[in-house]
Parts: structure tokens; sequence; C-alpha cells
């Protein structure tokens, strides 16, 4: 398959196509895609033919189920930093998608994960079906939400996406309308019928046209101990919480929580309380820039990978591998300006700024 064929560009009528095409990896993203995408973007939007954009996965098993981690360990493992730069645009793409001046569908059907996240979930058209399965699971693999995920969890309702950026948990249709993650649900079955008919007429009065009450989701029911639980100032407070409220579901969600790298879930908890201070999508990725730069010399990434992609013996090893181990330090370093940057900017610092120039 040639980089061409990652992404497959196509129109019809007054709709642009995006269509991530590497199914065997549920289109998982790689450097060459974004870019792709990237370019298509800067022509459909400067062209009067296209009134709306849509992209879609192809296959069966989902939209997008994030970045190839398969390189980025590749990366990680040999010190290089492919995956700074990959980052950098994917970011940047990010952003763009979010201040995009056309209608952008993102069809969120089946899995959508990481980066799938990333090109769907910042979209001004947003749709989610019955099959939908949206998380940001990155604790799992020692790493930090990123694509703009810690700007989107902190702004969910409550502490929910707290919840949901510490234990990577996978949510359904009507939990992804809660949280802010989606706009529209639209049956499966139905979705043949909404890309033909943005051919020719508004994506958001084809999507009204065709979306239905959502599948009952399950966090609405669990609030309560949600924001109390979550609302502790360290994850080994949540933890603490989530043990001592008695409730099946928050036992549950601690024991996910302390399978997860303690210096992951420390650095994700500080990233979510630092954006929920800052301004603009723009400054969370910088912000996020940093984070994922620094977990390229974390040992936990690697690590991360290996247990769950490469080796899937399910077993990794976190160094620390308690929460108590991990020090303010360790934190710290994950939001300290680059090297070779210019000033000592803090969160919401613009040290990245020309990223989005």
């Amino acid at each position: 398959m040639t980089d061409d064929d990652a992404v497959l560009l196509r129109t019809d009528g007054h709709a642009a196509h995006l269509v991530l095409n590497r199914p065997r990896a549920i289109n998982a993203l790689n450097h060459a895609m974004v870019k792709r995408i990237a370019g298509a973007l800067t022509a459909w939007e400067r062209d009067p033919a296209v009134a709306t954009v849509v992209i879609t996965g192809a296959g069966e098993r989902g939209l997008c189920a994030g970045g190839d981690i398969r390189a980025i360990h590749a990366d990680a493992a040999a010190g290089t930093t492919a995956s700074a730069a990959f980052w950098r645009d994917e970011y940047r793409l990010n952003a763009h998608i979010a201040r995009f001046s056309k209608p952008y569908v993102a069809v969120m059907d089946g899995i959508v994960m990481g980066g799938g996240v990333g090109v769907s979930a910042h979209g001004g058209v947003r749709v989610v079906t019955e099959r939908s399965r949206v998380a940001m699971p990155e604790t799992g693999i020692g790493f930090v939400p990123d694509v703009g995920g810690t700007w989107l969890l902190s702004r969910a309702p409550g502490e929910l996406g707290t919840h949901l950026a510490l234990t990577g948990a996978a949510v359904g249709a009507g939990d992804a309308l809660l949280c802010g993650l989606a706009d529209h649900c639209v049956p499966a079955d139905r979705l043949p019928e909404v890309l033909a008919a943005l051919a020719t007429d508004g994506a958001q009065d084809v999507v009204k046209r065709y979306a239905r009450p959502a599948p009952a989701g399950e966090l609405a029911d669990h609030r309560s101990w949600i924001d109390h639980c979550y609302g502790a100032g360290t994850v080994e407070e949540i933890v603490g919480r989530l043990l001592d409220s008695g409730e099946p579901a928050a036992k549950e969600a601690a024991q996910t929580i302390l399978t997860r790298s303690p210096v992951a879930l420390k650095v994700t908890l500080a990233a979510l309380r630092r954006t929920a201070e800052l301004r603009t999508l723009e400054e969370a990725l910088e912000q996020e820039y940093r984070v994922s730069c620094a977990a390229l010399s974390s040992p936990d990434l690697v690590e991360g990978i290996r247990a769950q992609v490469i080796d899937k013996d399910r077993a990794p090893r976190w160094s620390p591998p308690t929460l108590g181990e991990v020090t303010a330090e360790q934190v710290e370093r994950f939001f300290a300006p680059l090297a070779g940057t210019a000033g000592a900017a803090g969160p919401g610092g613009t040290e990245f700024a020309h990223m989005f120039e």
C-alpha cells in the first residue's frame, strides 16, 4: 500500500471525503497519513465547490484505533525523534480541524481511540452510532492523553473526563454525547444514506434528519461517586476514595487504575488540571507536545507498548512501580520547556505558538 492509498480522497457533489484506509490496523494513523489529510483540508478549504468535508474509516471495525504505536515504540527504543515530528504535524492537524471553516463531519462508527479522537472529536459535526467505542487509553501504555484529549476531557461534566483519562475506559454513544465527545447518534445502518445526502444537502440538516436517541449510557448513574472520588487532589487519594466508596463500579475503576503506569497517571492528572485553566485548544496542544516529547525518554512508554502490543504479555513492569514512588520532580519534568526553545513558559506558554501559524 502506498502512502496515498492509506487515505483515500474523493468528492461526491458538494462533499469531499477522507477515508482512512488501513482497515487491518483499524486505520491507525502514521505521519504520511497526517500529512495527506492536512494537505487535503487546506485544498478543500479554499475550494468553493466543496461545502462539507467528511471523514470515515474503511472496514467494519472502526474509524481509527489511534496512532501507529509500533512506530512510536521503535522510535522511543532507538532514542530518535521521528515521533516528535509526527506529533507536531498531528497536533497542528487537530487544531486545523477544530478551526475548519466548513462543516467537518466525523463519522465515529466503531472503535475511535487516541489519534482517532483527534481527527474526529474536534470536528464541527460529530456522529456516533450504536457501535461506537470512544476512548483515550494512553495510561495503559505509559503515555498521556494527547491530540487535544486533555482539552476535551477537562471540559466534560464534573469529573467524568478524569475518570476516562485515568482508567482509559471506552464509552458508547450515549456517554460520548454526555461527555461532549460527539453531537449526534445515527443508526449504523443509516450511514450510507447520510453520506449520500451530504452530496447535496447541508451537513447539519442531514445529520439531524437521520439522528435518533442514543443507546443509554452508564456514566450518568455514576456521577455522584465519580465526582466525589475524582475530585481529590492526588491519584493516591482518588484510588483511596474509589476503594472506600462501597460502589462495585468504583472498586473496579480503582483496580483498573492500579494496573496503569504510575508516572503516566500522575502526569495525566496534572495535565488535566492545568488544561482546565487554559484558554484555547492550541494552548492545550502546546502543553501536550511538551508532555509527549518528554514521554519519549520515559521507560514506561517503551515498556507499555511492549507489554500491550509487541509481546502482548499484558504484564508491564512500570518504573517506578508504585504511585508513592513517583516524585513531584518526575512529574514536573514532563511540563518543562523543551531543549532549544526560547523562554521558560509554563502551561499555556508560547514556545510552540508558531506550530499554529
